[in-house]
Protein backbone atom coordinates (compact mmCIF):
# COMPACT_ATOMS: atom_id res chain seq x y z
CA UNK A 1 0.00 0.00 0.00
CA UNK A 2 1.15 3.32 -0.79
CA UNK A 3 2.42 6.43 1.74
CA UNK A 4 -0.96 8.55 2.51
CA UNK A 5 -0.16 12.43 0.89
CA UNK A 6 -0.36 15.25 3.65
CA UNK A 7 -3.17 17.62 3.03
CA UNK A 8 -1.38 20.58 1.74
CA UNK A 9 -4.43 22.83 1.99
CA UNK A 10 -4.15 22.11 5.81
CA UNK A 11 -0.42 21.75 6.21
CA UNK A 12 -0.42 25.69 4.85
CA UNK A 13 -3.03 26.69 7.73
CA UNK A 14 -2.21 24.88 10.45
CA UNK A 15 0.72 23.78 12.77
CA UNK A 16 0.47 21.19 15.77
CA UNK A 17 1.94 22.33 18.86
CA UNK A 18 4.67 20.99 21.59
CA UNK A 19 1.94 19.51 24.10
CA UNK A 20 -0.44 18.21 20.74
CA UNK A 21 -3.28 21.50 20.29
CA UNK A 22 -3.73 22.61 16.86
CA UNK A 23 -2.83 26.12 16.04
CA UNK A 24 -4.84 28.92 13.45
CA UNK A 25 -4.41 32.13 12.24
CA UNK A 26 -7.48 34.09 12.50
CA UNK A 27 -9.85 35.56 10.32
CA UNK A 28 -10.42 39.38 8.98
CA UNK A 29 -7.10 40.85 9.00
CA UNK A 30 -7.17 40.54 4.78
CA UNK A 31 -8.53 44.06 3.68
CA UNK A 32 -10.88 46.61 5.15
CA UNK A 33 -8.51 47.38 7.92
CA UNK A 34 -9.32 51.04 8.34
CA UNK A 35 -12.86 50.40 9.41
CA UNK A 36 -11.39 48.30 12.31
CA UNK A 37 -9.19 49.50 15.57
CA UNK A 38 -5.70 49.23 16.45
CA UNK A 39 -6.60 46.75 18.95
CA UNK A 40 -8.75 44.76 16.98
CA UNK A 41 -5.95 44.26 14.39
CA UNK A 42 -3.61 43.92 16.81
CA UNK A 43 -5.48 40.64 19.05
CA UNK A 44 -6.46 39.37 15.01
CA UNK A 45 -2.27 39.03 14.88
CA UNK A 46 -2.39 36.39 17.57
CA UNK A 47 -2.90 32.40 16.89
CA UNK A 48 -5.84 31.23 17.98
CA UNK A 49 -6.32 26.91 19.38
CA UNK A 50 -8.96 25.07 17.08
CA UNK A 51 -11.43 22.88 19.74
CA UNK A 52 -11.06 19.88 20.45
CA UNK A 53 -13.90 18.50 17.79
CA UNK A 54 -11.89 20.06 15.08
CA UNK A 55 -8.56 19.08 16.17
CA UNK A 56 -9.27 15.61 15.47
CA UNK A 57 -10.30 15.96 11.91
CA UNK A 58 -7.19 18.18 11.17
CA UNK A 59 -4.60 15.79 12.38
CA UNK A 60 -5.81 13.71 10.45
CA UNK A 61 -5.21 15.23 7.53
CA UNK A 62 -1.56 16.48 8.77
CA UNK A 63 -0.55 12.90 9.16
CA UNK A 64 -1.90 11.99 6.40
CA UNK A 65 -3.65 9.56 7.78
Amino acid sequence: MPKLKTNRGAAKRFKITASGKVRRSKAYLRHILTSKTTKQKRNLRKAGIISKADSVRVKKMLAGI
